[in-house]
């Protein structure tokens, strides 16, 4: 059985990562409308990844008989006055994540839930990971991004990416 406050935060995130979702298929849906498919591409995938790690939450609290409680998932706002904007908000937005996983971990660390914790290591790992691919292509936009040619190659290789479920096991 989980301690109540942990499945609590594990709830929480739950709903965060249905947002996340929500928020990159919004940044797809700009892109999409701008003419870059390519990044549009790139936060379809992203998306896709919320969902995933939504549902990998749902699974472990019910995998420890806790009660998952799903609730309304917010309107995405977000001003974009250039592309790099979105690039910056999804590098913020995952920083934020991570904030909320590392505030689990301590949590789950102080009621000495080793089982949650190890559960989390990989989304620890995960975080990082996403923070390094958020900051390169923010990076990436401003070495690129207002050269035409080079923005079209930057869309070109953001298009070539695929998606790969995650392999955590429960």
């Amino acid at each position: 059985m989980l301690n109540e406050k942990v499945s609590e935060l594990l709830n929480t995130q739950v709903n965060k990562e249905f947002y996340s979702a929500y928020l990159y298929l919004a940044f797809s849906n700009y892109f999409s409308e701008e003419g870059l498919d390519g990044f549009a591409n790139w936060y379809r995938i992203q998306a896709q990844e919320e969902r995933d790690h939504a549902m990998l939450f749902v699974q472990y609290m019910q995998n420890n008989d806790a009660k998952v409680t799903f609730d309304a998932i917010e309107k995405p706002e977000f001003k974009a006055d250039s592309h790099r904007d979105i690039l910056k908000a999804g590098l913020a937005h995952e920083q934020y994540v991570t904030g909320l996983i590392n505030n689990i971990y301590g949590t789950a660390y102080d009621m000495k839930d080793f089982r949650t914790m190890q559960f989390l290591d990989w989304f620890v790992k995960e975080q990082g990971e996403e923070e390094t691919n958020a900051n390169d292509l923010v990076k990436k936009m401003e070495l690129f991004g207002s050269d035409p040619k080079s923005l079209y190659l930057l869309d070109q290789e953001l298009a070539a990416r695929v998606y790969s479920a995650p392999s955590l096991v429960l």
